[in-house]
């Protein structure tokens, strides 16, 4: 249990210093995709179908983060 957890610290971390050297538009793009990801797997899992419900959501979430940051770069 103890490793695990450790691990799962571990790999957070890495994860997120992966994000250090991204651009603007790729860090909306990945915010987008997460929290659409997120919202859709709730509203997938009313259905019956997480999953797909996250995919979906995942991809909405990104376009729409994408268009945000050309939205902002715009101005």
């Amino acid at each position: 249990m103890r490793v695990t957890r450790s691990a799962f610290i571990l790999l957070g971390s890495l994860s997120l210093g992966a994000c250090g050297d991204m651009t603007p538009t790729q860090q909306n793009v990945g915010v987008g995709a997460l929290g659409g990801a997120a919202l859709g797997g709730v509203v997938g899992s009313f259905s019956g179908n997480a999953g797909l419900g996250a995919l979906l959501g995942a991809g909405v979430g990104a376009g729409g983060g994408y268009l945000y940051s050309q939205s902002r770069q715009s101005r």
